[in-house]
């Protein structure tokens, strides 16, 4: 027995090692045009590295799902639904979480419809079609009882989710979701910024990514210093494929009325928000736990903006821990 395991890992680390020098070899023959692809295969090798695996699902002859799924499930252990905001796919969104997280829980991670590897021919754009469409897919991979912790967007689609199959969902982990956003706020904001949505959220130059990356940190711009041939390849690669699909997304969200009537779901939630949030501002945090009540709690994270995951991750880590777990 101790034989066949040691062999399964020395077969595991040679299979990576060949792989990354694979893409090494082939992404340097191409530099100029795939740094940001070689990234990106490394942090697909590294999420194996956490156990996980790459599933795709036909949903119907319209829609295919993409997650990265726990390769052997643990029942002693919680199962946790990670939804990733706009902000690009789950592997550069959850590169500082897999790695922790996957030790504690059966993780199932999807590219919501449009990013990633997920695509539908259908011409819906809301979140609840989003919603509808994770929660098949988590039936056709067995999962009929698991909690959620999703960022932004993603809030969004996780609180239909939520909505939709009470029986399903058992606790909620909501970080920076202006789910309550007003129509006035919404205005406001727009104004102060004096760019559509759309353009900041679906990028098409480099000074537009920066701005989105100003609007989600709270610390230091860090793409002032990265050239401009490096934004371009990570925009080609997260956002031109589906771009106008991306961009309906968006629109729908922008353009529709403010949900006044938003159902308090009986799910225990963490709600986590940034201290400096420019994109839902933190008051949005304060109203969304006065909507809950008492089966909310808030958590505001010290010197992080609308990207907390990125810049207090340990904490945030931390805090889905301890409140999924308990």
């Amino acid at each position: 027995m101790e034989s066949k395991n040691l062999w399964q890992l020395i077969s595991f680390y040679l299979s990576t090692t060949l792989t990354l020098l694979r893409n090494l070899v082939l992404h340097i023959l191409t530099f100029n045009q795939s740094i940001v692809k070689f990234m990106d295969s490394i942090l697909s090798l590294y999420f194996r590295s956490c156990h996980l695996s790459p599933v795709a699902l036909d949903l119907d002859d319209q829609t295919t799902l993409h997650f990265w799924v726990t390769n052997h499930r643990r029942f002693d252990q919680p199962t946790l639904v990670m939804v990733h905001g706009y902000g690009g796919n789950p592997l550069w969104q959850f590169i500082y979480q897999v790695g922790p997280l996957s030790r504690r829980f059966n993780l199932f991670i999807p590219d919501l419809l449009f990013f990633g590897r997920s695509y539908s021919k259908s011409p819906l754009r809301s979140d609840l079609f989003q919603a509808k469409c994770l929660l098949n897919g988590l039936g056709k991979l067995g999962v009929d009882r698991f909690s959620v912790y999703a960022i932004s967007y993603g809030g969004f689609v996780a609180y239909r989710m939520a909505e939709m199959r009470p029986d399903a969902v058992e606790r909620m982990v909501i970080m920076s979701s202006g789910l309550l956003y007003s129509d006035e706020q919404r205005t406001a904001q727009l104004t102060e910024i004096g760019r559509h949505p759309s353009e900041i959220l679906v990028p098409k130059k480099p000074d537009d990514l920066r701005l989105l990356v100003k609007l989600s940190m709270c610390k230091e711009n860090a793409l002032n210093w990265v050239p401009d041939f490096f934004i371009r390849q990570f925009i080609t690669l997260m956002y031109d494929h589906c771009r106008k699909e991306k961009v309906e997304l968006a629109n729908y969200l922008v353009e529709k009325k403010a949900d006044t009537n938003l159902p308090a779901i009986p799910q225990e939630m963490l709600i986590i928000w940034g201290e400096h949030d420019k994109v839902f501002p933190i008051e949005l945090a304060f109203k969304l736990q006065r909507h809950l009540g008492s089966s909310s709690r808030l958590e505001i994270i010290k010197s992080a903006g609308h990207a907390a995951n990125m810049e207090s991750p340990d904490e945030i880590n931390k805090l889905v821990v301890s409140f999924v777990s308990s």
